[in-house]
């Protein structure tokens, strides 16, 4: 275009310079050198306003146009990973260890404190987490990306270093309750809505790597926490931890950003997302698994100690190989929900998970238990990383991922927070095998139901990617 005005300017002074020439006699000649300057100004200046008007078009892209370029991998794509890693870690992560604290303050400081009392602690910190993604969601589509991640980070160490002081349950409460459960809050959404911006046709192996992170943390955590309460005691052995969460949640602060910033203001809750039937499924069918999934998770050393299965020193250990094998329930899977489809892979495993979760009831062996805790990490494993992916594919443009993750978790965080508690109710007043049951049934029909978002969505047909 700037050629075309050049040759277009070039020849109207051409003209304009032959006119006068014929007045002063002079040469055609002279009347191609004269204006020599005039079209090179003519050109820059057109050039100038061109490139100002494609940065200023550029600038207003939304995500949605944005999206055809998603670099789909490359350095800093990867780094996003990284980063998502180790916020999973300290997000879900520090969620999955609540098992060793349920069984270490039974027996300890909250020793006069029912088992569905003190799951409460470990139960308010997961609703927290999902819950309130309702505000970080809007919030991280309004471009606050790396405040929430600040936030975040900041409330999981100062928790951990105020848990440390703590003697009674509402110390404990304030603490680990609801201060490292606003940190996790603040810090999951950004972990995995940040991804989707980088990574596309590869975004749910990306989203497993990253939430293998939350294994890794409830793997190492559990450990620490085990070796170090009898030689440091509880004080010590929290802060050990709450620095090593600061460590860990220094580098996805530094490497960390976001690509597409948005094009204009975003509603806190998109009502018409509840509209849709996959959708409403989905989110319903989620929130039912979530209530019986972490069952295991925060009663199974309980389980295997008071049943006389195994000693404490090894049923330790429980929670360590059911979040080592749910590393591996991130990764596998995942892989293959991007070339499957993310319900088609999701759902089989939900289900696996429950039916492994019933057959507790008839697990009195130590090889039993072990065997048992390392399918269930592997199943409940792709549960919980494939979801994020399937929202994403909910959505109809990646410029609204982070408010209806929100919504969705926010749902999903009332099943979190109902779930432990009920478990400890039917566990105070009768025993394990209801427990079971009611861990195993919610997860299963929590499965059936997001199958059923699957058949809305795309029909019977199984070969169809989902």
């Amino acid at each position: 275009m700037a050629s075309q005005l050049k040759n277009d300017d070039y020849g109207d002074n051409k003209a304009s310079t032959s006119s006068n020439a014929s007045h002063r006699g002079s040469t055609e000649v002279d009347a191609h050198h004269a204006p020599s300057q005039e079209p090179e100004h003519v050109e820059s200046s057109t050039l100038e306003k061109g490139l100002a008007e494609e940065a200023t078009a550029e600038a207003n892209i939304g995500p949605d146009v944005n999206h055809n370029r998603v670099p789909n991998g490359g350095w800093t794509a990867w780094l996003q990973v990284l980063g998502s890693f180790f916020l999973m870690m300290n997000n879900w992560g520090i969620i999955n260890t609540f098992g060793v604290y349920q069984t270490y303050y039974e027996s300890s400081f909250l020793s006069d404190t029912s088992p569905s009392t003190i799951s409460w602690l470990g139960s308010i910190q997961g609703f927290l987490l999902l819950v309130f993604s309702a505000i970080t969601g809007p919030v991280y589509d309004a471009g606050y990306f790396r405040e929430l991640i600040g936030a975040g980070s900041f409330l999981l160490v100062f928790g951990h270093m105020m848990l440390s002081l703590c003697t009674e349950y509402w110390q404990v409460f304030l603490a680990q309750g609801l201060c490292i459960g606003l940190g996790t809050g603040l810090t999951f959404v950004p972990s995995v809505a940040i991804l989707a911006t980088y990574f596309d046709t590869r975004l749910a192996t990306s989203m497993g790597v990253a939430a293998a992170g939350s294994s890794l943390g409830g793997v190492i955590y559990p450990i620490v926490l085990h070796r170090l309460f009898p030689v440091l005691g509880f004080g010590w052995t929290v802060r050990v931890l709450g620095f090593m969460v600061l460590a860990t949640c220094l580098v996805p602060n530094v490497v960390m950003k976001m690509r597409l910033r948005p094009a204009a203001k975003r509603k806190l809750i998109d009502w018409s997302a509840f509209r849709e039937l996959p959708y409403s499924l989905f989110t319903f069918g989620c929130a039912l698994a979530f209530a019986g999934l972490y069952v295991p998770f925060f009663y199974v050393q309980t389980y295997a100690i008071t049943q006389n299965i195994m000693k404490p020193d090894l049923a330790f250990y429980l929670l360590s190989i059911l979040n080592a094998s749910s590393i591996f329930g991130r990764l596998i899977p995942n892989r293959i929900a991007d070339i499957a489809g993310a319900l088609n892979v999701m759902v089989p495993l939900s289900i696996l998970a429950g039916v492994v979760c019933l057959c507790l009831i008839a697990s009195h062996s130590v090889a039993s238990v072990i065997v048992l805790c390392v399918f269930y990490g592997f199943c409940s494993g792709a549960l919980v990383s494939i979801a994020p992916t399937v929202l994403v594919h909910l959505s109809p443009n990646r410029a609204i991922v982070g408010t209806r993750m929100g919504m969705c978790f926010a749902v999903l965080g009332c099943g979190v927070l109902v779930g432990s508690p009920i478990a400890g109710a039917i566990l105070d007043s009768s025993s394990f095998t209801y427990v079971w049951v009611f861990g195993g049934c919610a997860t299963i029909v929590g499965a059936l139901t997001m199958g059923g978002a699957r058949i809305a969505k795309l029909g019977l047909k199984l070969r169809v990617k989902g």
